[in-house]
């Protein structure tokens, strides 16, 4: 045992220096290091058409619903009229069917079974008086017998013609009508996909937020489904860290940490765990093995909390601590 016998104030400065070691040697609270991120929404181009106009520029705040760019439509106006023009024409082809024939293509078809009665009437009055010719040898066999099929020729015509206005008479099959009901249904859809396409030419702002990124300019004419505009939303920003290995165990969605931004940690806030991502990042968990696996990494969702924290910037480097 040792004992302090010089002064009772060199033994409360040996104590001092003592307490200082052991906060000196005290670990520090476990932390993870990333940055500072707002949910991003990619708008894509909905066709292959020439940016016409930008209306707002990177950085700029919209909302909901503000005109972003549009595209070129006048290939889109166009296509969107030919869809318009066949939707009535399929329209028109199946009143034409539900109301049925008209009373002057009845009488038409009356006129031509009498036209055909008449010239059955008179091939069957040849073919009789050329039979007894025929028996008698007074004209020639051949020439009966074409009196005889032109008379059969002509009853055939007769009833080709009632046939057909029978058929006028009853009118057109129900299988006839449901397939017109079909093809108009399909021209007013492609109508309809043909007007949201056209509609999309003008690219609007799904949520409110922030113009993050214009990747083409004006005159550009970006492929289908290329993005056009890349926005940041969110009431908040979010820090986006990985967790490394040994501390994986520690952290559990819901716990409290403390997010110190910038490369010198200036300002802090209280932060909540809202994610954790169950897979590690970058190397698969089988491809390591010993001490290799803790450089092991885990992507994490920190959720800010506290005033100002909707303006800050984005892509701030930070750290973040999580509680013991």
């Amino acid at each position: 045992m040792t004992v302090c016998t010089p002064s009772r104030a060199l033994c409360a400065a040996a104590l001092s220096v003592a307490l200082l070691l052991l906060a000196g040697c005290r670990q520090a609270p476990p932390q993870a290091l990333g940055t500072l991120e707002y949910d991003r929404i990619a708008l894509p181009a909905p066709a292959a058409e020439r940016i016409a106009e930008i209306v707002v520029r990177e950085g700029q705040r919209v909302e909901a619903g503000a005109r972003i760019l549009s595209l070129e439509s006048s290939r889109g106006d166009a296509q969107l009229a030919a869809a318009e023009a066949d939707v009535a024409r399929q329209r028109q082809v199946l009143e034409e069917l539900r109301n049925g024939a008209r009373s002057e293509d009845i009488a038409q078809l009356r006129a031509n079974l009498a036209a055909a009665q008449a010239q059955a009437r008179d091939a069957r009055a040849y073919s009789a008086r050329l039979q007894p010719l025929g028996s008698r040898q007074l004209v020639a066999a051949a020439e009966v017998d074409r009196a005889r099929a032109a008379a059969a020729s002509a009853d055939a015509q007769v009833a080709a013609a009632r046939a057909a206005l029978a058929e006028l008479q009853r009118g057109v099959r129900p299988e006839q009508i449901a397939q017109a009901e079909a093809a108009l249904a399909a021209a007013q859809a492609q109508l309809r996909a043909q007007s949201v396409t056209t509609g999309k030419l003008d690219v609007l702002a799904p949520r409110a937020g922030r113009i993050d990124s214009l990747p083409y300019r004006l005159g550009d004419e970006p492929p289908p489904g290329a993005p056009v505009a890349v926005m940041l939303v969110g009431d908040a920003p979010y820090a986006r860290v990985y967790v490394p290995e040994p501390l994986r165990m520690q952290v559990a969605v819901g716990d409290v940490a403390t997010v110190h931004l910038g490369a010198d940690g200036g300002r802090s806030y209280r932060g909540r765990v809202r994610m954790i991502r169950s897979e590690p990042t970058f190397t698969p968990y089988y491809a390591l093995t010993g001490k290799d696996a803790a450089r092991l990494s885990y992507l994490a969702e920190v959720e800010l909390e506290g005033e100002g924290v909707a303006e800050l910037p984005a892509g701030l480097p930070l750290r973040v601590e999580f509680q013991p």
